[in-house]
């Protein structure tokens, strides 16, 4: 939203700078470049890279080994944990400080609404009032005319099907020269849907309420429009006095329009439309060449952010590796029938072969893009409702890792899955140094060094209790989780406190070095089932801080997403 506001603040000061180049050039030019302003707030940039990074071009998604194996032996309860950090009083208020502002934003809009609606409703009075009037000799093609015993200026009301809206008794001050002079202003409000404009820009400052830009912006289309309006009328061929002398009876006989999307004829700043009316003063017509440059602007200003968007997702997916990947030498996906329980099994057996019994479609892609479901963005329903059995066999005896390649291949080949990975802003725990010094450095003779060759025999004496780089989540005896974990760095760490939390946890902890872990962590439990494990004695967190040196805090950081572009049904065998 930051970034949001910022870019449209920008983008209405170019305008602004404009306008002022083109400040003797017709209004209808300049009224068009602040509903463009105005319309900004409503299409955010980032849209427009998002729609930009879907046109380029689709290679296989980069596939980034993990630094650490992650293996959990069903130690998670099937539910969702529902975690609170340790937090102080300010960092309550902190975290209360989304929902305050949120019941802030939503008051002011519904305080807007509620004026305008107010106002709407005293113009809905006056039209239910007013009576069918015939302005003969006058151009009302396509206007409906009628009477209202209300004091509201002349003004155009609706817009699908638009009604003229004249005071009682004004066409008797009014000469015919006036009369078709105030007619032909608000033909022209009709001719340019200005009111549909209007309506667009009281919902934008309803929803933008707090920004000053947005009531700035809505004071200048109601002068551009009503000076644009003035030189069409003088473009008509209507003497200036006429018309001058018709606005100023107006004035004199009625009030203003009270809701902005009520197209008068006394908006803006009235002096100094007379003195420009008196003057006979028309803005000059853009140019060809002038016109080309406003087109191009725009075109720009539309294009740029969605070829940026596009040479951002080109340049990300340009690091994927060329290299083909490993497929299955026989597949078998089959629909789950209906009735089958809700038991599931997912692994590997020695032989290369691969077994998913009653499995989401998104727990297969979860597994195979190594990546967690909750960071998995788009696609339909069915990926989480549909059930499939998979069986698989490959060559040889692949690694579990080689394995999740194929099981990619497959679902690009068999379910037609293209995605795309992008980093997204999103929620996350945030992993800090608390205390330095409690990270126990790695050894290297506590783990086996990986290689692409097979490694030779150990006895029980001589190995080590696992290879280098794992990091592993078992029970404890105690009933919480013992996570032993040789020679990871601070990204595996995250990545192993993600898997426990079930949440993003991003690193900012600055470390560089390997560490080798072997430590208990209390139960986890939802804080609907029982106590706030933060406020226990010993916790997740305290552990995390009395006995590593790290914690834990709520915030906000760039997550890496893998997006859903598109993906099919399979066809059984």
């Amino acid at each position: 939203m930051i970034h949001h506001l910022w870019q449209s603040t920008l983008f209405a000061g170019l305008v602004w700078i404009v306008t002022l180049v083109l400040r003797r050039h017709a209004a209808r030019t300049r009224y068009w470049l602040w509903c463009a302003a105005s319309l900004k707030f409503l299409v955010p940039f980032g849209w427009l890279m998002e729609l930009g990074s879907r046109f380029a071009w689709r290679d296989a998604p980069a596939i980034v080994r993990p630094g650490a194996t992650f293996v959990v032996d069903q130690v998670l309860a099937p539910s969702v944990l529902s975690i609170a950090a340790p937090t102080t009083t300010g960092q309550a208020a902190a975290t209360m400080l989304p929902e305050v502002l949120a019941a802030i934003w939503l008051l002011g809009a519904m305080t807007v609404v509620a004026w305008w609606w107010r106002q709407w409703s005293h113009v809905r009075g006056a039209l239910d009032a007013a009576m069918p009037l015939s302005l003969e000799g006058c151009d009302t093609a396509g206007l409906r005319v009628r009477s209202s015993p209300s004091a509201f200026e002349p003004a155009v009301i609706g817009i699908r099907r638009p009604v003229l809206l004249v005071p009682d008794g004004l066409l008797e001050r009014l000469t015919p020269e006036q009369l078709d002079a105030v007619v032909a202003h608000e033909q022209c409000h009709v001719r340019c849907h200005d009111n549909l404009v209007a309506a667009l820009h009281m919902a934008i400052e309803a929803v933008f309420w707090f920004h000053p830009l947005t009531w700035w912006i809505g004071t200048r289309l109601v002068d551009e429009r009503e000076r644009a309006c003035d030189e069409a009328v003088i473009e008509t061929g209507v003497l200036a006095v006429d018309y001058a002398e018709g606005i100023l009876t107006v004035c004199r006989w009625s009030l203003g329009a009270p809701v902005m999307s009520m197209s008068g004829i006394s908006g803006s700043d009235l002096r100094s439309r007379i003195d420009t009316i008196l003057a006979n003063r028309i803005g000059r017509r853009l140019s060809a060449a002038g016109r080309w440059l406003l087109i191009v602007g725009a075109l720009l200003a539309l294009a740029g952010p969605i070829g940026i968007g596009s040479l951002h997702a080109s340049a990300t997916r340009a690091q994927a590796p060329s290299e083909p990947r490993p497929q299955f030498e026989v597949t078998s996906i089959k629909r789950t029938p209906e009735t089958t329980g809700s038991g599931a099994d997912f692994y590997t057996r020695p032989g290369g072969e691969f077994i998913a019994r009653n499995n989401e479609v998104m727990n297969l892609i979860g597994n195979a893009y190594r990546i967690p479901q909750y960071r998995i963005a788009g696609g339909p329903d069915w990926l989480r409702s549909d059930r499939y059995d998979v069986q698989a066999k490959a060559a040889g005896d692949p690694p579990n890792a080689q394995v999740m390649l194929m099981l990619q291949a497959l679902l690009e080949q068999r379910f037609e899955l293209k995605t795309h990975r992008e980093m997204r802003d999103a929620d996350a725990w945030v992993l800090r140094v608390a205390k330095s010094g409690l990270l126990q450095p790695a050894v290297a003779s506590n783990c086996t060094p990986r290689t692409d060759g097979p490694t030779p025999p150990l006895t029980p004496d001589q190995a080590p209790r696992m290879g280098c780089g794992s990091s592993h989540l078992g029970r404890s005896a105690s009933g919480g989780l013992a996570w032993d974990a040789v020679s990871i760095d601070a990204n595996a760490i995250a990545g192993t406190l993600a898997v426990v939390l079930r949440g993003n946890v991003a690193n900012q902890t600055g470390l560089t070095g390997l560490y080798d872990i072997a430590v208990e962590l209390p139960s986890l439990q939802p804080t609907a089932a029982g106590p706030d494990p933060s406020q226990a004695d010993v916790s997740p967190f305290t552990v995390l801080r009395d006995k590593l040196g790290l914690s834990l805090e709520r915030g906000r950081a760039p997550v890496e997403f893998l997006v859903i572009d598109s993906v099919e049904r399979p066809t059984e065998n």
